[in-house]
């Protein structure tokens, strides 16, 4: 028996007439914002437009940012800084997942007590 597993939210699913409607813009406004890079929908082989979810919110921030009076040079910067923080937030999550992995292992191979190696410690590099 097959189970159905949905598409999740960067599945490009979507057609234009239904990402319009779910952002609540027109599907010419959905074309702008594709040839301004604003969003980046998939295309069919055909050359149509697929929408995924993770698409859709970008499009209703946009449309919010917009409607609050920011131009769409600005809307770009606030999409770019999201995205790095998005970024940035990932790395600090694996880092310190890596930290704790490194603490357990020091543990273990070294037998030292866990107030001995759960003391902070600073990093001091010097620029080349």
């Amino acid at each position: 028996m097959t189970t159905f597993i949905p598409p999740g939210p960067e599945a490009k699913v979507f057609v234009i007439s239904v990402a319009a409607e779910l952002s609540g813009l027109h599907p010419q406004t959905l074309r702008t914002y594709d040839r301004l890079g604003l969003v980046r929908p998939g295309r069919t082989v055909g050359g149509g437009r697929r929408y995924s979810i993770r698409d859709i919110e970008i499009l209703r921030e946009v449309a919010r940012l917009t409607a609050e009076g920011l131009g769409l040079e600005g809307v770009r910067r606030v999409l770019e800084l999201e995205h790095q923080v998005y970024a940035l937030r990932e790395r600090v999550g694996e880092l310190q997942a890596d930290l704790a992995a490194a603490r357990v292992a020091l543990r273990t191979t070294q037998n030292l007590p866990a107030r001995i190696v759960d003391q902070q410690v600073t990093v001091w590099r010097r620029r080349a």
